[in-house]
């Protein structure tokens, strides 16, 4: 279930990627050779228009083959290289920018269809074999007071329950409109010292209007905290930790124990996360092709394609072995 659940996102985050670049190129009438998901052997093609839509084995990565693009002699009237600098930057910069609007989308399904923990007093989830669960507390049960102790809040609760291990506590308990006594003893948790009776909040699904101003605020902060953390590394503030493709799996079979809201959370950190890095500049990523045609902007003309194409040829290089040293340390990271 990790490697389906990982090749799904990765497939998600990859089409939505190139469709960006893709779109664009069209809106501006680019003519488009061929739209590839997936790097490798061909699995599949079909041609509709003048466009070969192509399905490749490798689901890591994928292109959008553009004519005047890589041979910027080429003379197609539509060609890449006919356009304006401010078409061709909106082109490239499509791809990244598609990333971070699936982001803002996949947060806001996430609050829409599973919700955030609600601070109700409500019982969401009872564990079994846990104190709670042998004393009689049911799913749906709202605890009102503990110890005689008037509870609001799920903060509350939890605030008595944690400083109470060993201890005998008697929950005042609302079920179907009738008040009950529990009594039961919290046990101490070995990692943290506190009281826990197996009991889970209960959670909150939010509307249309609340759940995008989340989404939001989410992608905000996930980008902000991506960005600050890339800087520290580069800078060498904090220890390097990168995964390629093999750790991705690994913390998809993490995440996926959770439940849907934190794989789609998950996805949509990953999505942030490729359409930042995407925008570096560094050869053969969407950030070096802007650098180019900005220094071309500036110049009033454009830099000579053939040095352009060698250094996107020779930083794709560098990069799929970077790729290879990742994964190698992915794999001994998984089995040690």
């Amino acid at each position: 279930m990790s490697i389906l659940w990982s090749i799904l996102i990765f497939g998600l985050l990859i089409l939505v990627h190139e469709f960006g670049h893709f779109i664009t190129a069209k809106r501006n009438d680019v003519k488009v050779d061929e739209f590839s998901l997936g790097m490798g052997p061909k699995l599949f093609d079909l041609k509709k228009g003048e466009t070969v839509y192509t399905l490749r084995a490798l689901p890591l990565g994928g292109y959008v083959r553009m004519a005047g693009m890589e041979d910027q002699d080429q003379e197609d009237p539509r060609g890449f290289n006919k356009k304006t600098v401010g078409q061709r930057m909106a082109i490239i910069f499509a791809g990244p920018f598609m990333n971070f609007i699936t982001a803002l989308l996949l947060f806001i399904l996430a609050f829409m269809v599973v919700g955030i923990p609600s601070n109700s007093n409500v019982i969401g989830e009872v564990l079994e074999g846990q104190p709670a669960h042998l004393a009689g507390l049911k799913t749906g049960d709202r605890i009102v007071a503990i110890n005689g102790e008037k509870v609001e809040n799920w903060r509350d609760l939890v605030t008595i329950i944690h400083g109470s291990p060993g201890e005998e506590i008697s929950l005042t308990v609302h079920r179907d409109d009738k008040v009950q006594i529990f009594r039961l003893i919290p046990r101490k948790d070995p990692d943290s010292g506190f009281g826990i009776i197996g009991i889970m909040q209960s959670w909150e699904r939010k509307g249309v209007f609340a759940a995008t101003v989340l989404g939001l605020e989410q992608t905000y902060e996930f980008t902000k905290l991506l960005i600050v953390s890339l800087m520290q590394m580069i800078t060498g503030a904090i220890k390097p930790e990168v995964a390629g493709p093999v750790g991705v799996v690994s913390m998809v079979g993490e995440v996926s124990r959770f439940g849907l809201g934190s794989l789609m959370t998950f996805a949509g950190i990953l999505s942030i996360n490729l359409g930042i890095i995407n925008l570096f500049p560094i050869p053969a990523l969407d950030g070096s092709r802007l650098v180019f045609l900005a220094f071309e902007g500036l110049r009033g003309r454009p830099i000579d394609p053939a040095k352009e194409n060698f250094i996107h040829l020779v930083g794709f290089v560098l990069l799929m072995a970077l790729m290879v040293i990742i994964t190698y340390q992915d794999i001994l990271r998984v089995f040690s």
